[in-house]
């Protein structure tokens, strides 16, 4: 070994004295509040009015009324927050989002019922609508996949959003038993509400029996890529698609877990075989820094279906390559 070179390692490297620990690396261990992404907790910011002091919000939405099979994700939210070692450094976009950005885990969405989802949707719509009110964008943890459409009209309120979608399913589905808010379809219901535009949505991995349900995406004008279509055109080209999609337009991104082959994430109310790997996931995520990415969400996490962990670590790190893009993204302030 050089000796020079071991002379330079141990000055910038090396410990004072053999036995002394550097307290300001010390790992904080096992007291520290479980939040999301380990972010700083404030959850009474809400309540209290401080929304204003964040440039994002991490946010539970722990509500799943509205699925149509297997039910649980309401504890999505607290599944994740029970999830370390994600972050705090991406190490290709070269950030600690949390460095760059005021960023706090606001506690979960206050909401008056667990047991009427109409009522939820109108309380999430509230809530998110204050967040957009004080300048933070929001990053959610559902929850069923219906969430998303109170959260679209509260952000699109002015004008209509932009979407890249990572799902199974195309969730642009009509009235099921009557009822037209489900996690189903809240796609549809947005492009209706005129908060959401279709010809600047993109739907990423879709798969499986429910292919007929999904006329509205077509006749809307989405662009819904099939798994066939993402291995056709690899991951490279499913980017390239996504951002002549949804140009520089303000884009909200949701992620459903079952996106994933259920071999990556069990845990999900209705899986799909045959569904993308993390590491696609992942690599399709990171290739969309630069958007400008205003809001979104991770959905579906059931883990009552998954004793292993690996839905909530995976979804985990979704929610963390989201927060990546909203951080990148333009016309967001610096940290004070």
């Amino acid at each position: 070994m050089n000796p020079e070179l071991l002379q330079r390692l141990r000055a910038q490297f090396g410990w004072p004295t053999a036995d002394s620990t550097p307290v300001e690396n010390t790992q904080p261990g096992c007291a520290e509040p479980l939040t999301l992404l380990g972010a700083p907790a404030d959850y009474r910011a809400i309540e209290e009015g401080r929304l204003g002091a964040y440039d994002i919000g991490l946010i539970g939405a722990p509500m799943d009324l509205g699925v149509t099979n297997r039910p649980g994700a309401r504890f999505g939210p607290r599944a994740l927050r029970a999830i370390e070692r994600v972050g705090p450094f991406h190490h290709l976009h070269k950030i600690e989002p949390m460095r760059r950005r005021r960023v706090a885990d606001l506690g979960d969405a206050p909401m008056r019922s667990r047991y009427d989802l109409n009522l939820c949707h109108a309380d999430l719509e509230t809530t998110f609508a204050a967040l957009a009110a004080a300048g933070c964008r929001p990053l959610t943890v559902g929850g069923d996949h219906s969430i998303t459409l109170p959260i679209l009209k509260a952000l699109g309120r002015d004008a209509p959003l932009a979407l890249i979608h990572f799902d199974a399913h195309c969730d642009t589905e009509g009235p099921i038993d009557g009822k037209k808010f489900h996690h189903g379809g809240p796609f549809r219901e947005a492009v209706l509400a005129g908060v959401l535009d279709p010809e600047r949505t993109i739907q990423i991995g879709i798969r499986g029996a429910a292919e007929p349900c999904w006329e509205f995406s077509y006749a809307s004008g989405m662009t819904v890529l099939h798994m066939e279509d993402v291995d056709a055109l690899g991951v490279d080209g499913v980017v390239a698609r996504a951002r002549a999609v949804v140009g520089d337009a303000p884009v909200y991104v949701s992620f459903d877990v079952d996106v994933l082959d259920p071999s990556v994430t069990p845990g999900t109310g209705t899986p799909e075989a045959g569904g993308l790997s993390a590491r696609q996931a992942i690599a399709a995520l990171t290739g969309l820094a630069g958007l400008n990415v205003i809001g979104g969400d991770v959905v579906e996490v059931a883990p009552a279906y998954d004793p292993s962990i690996s839905t909530a670590l995976t979804a985990a790190q979704m929610l963390f390559e989201i927060l990546c893009l909203m951080t990148l993204a333009p016309d967001q302030p610096a940290k004070a």
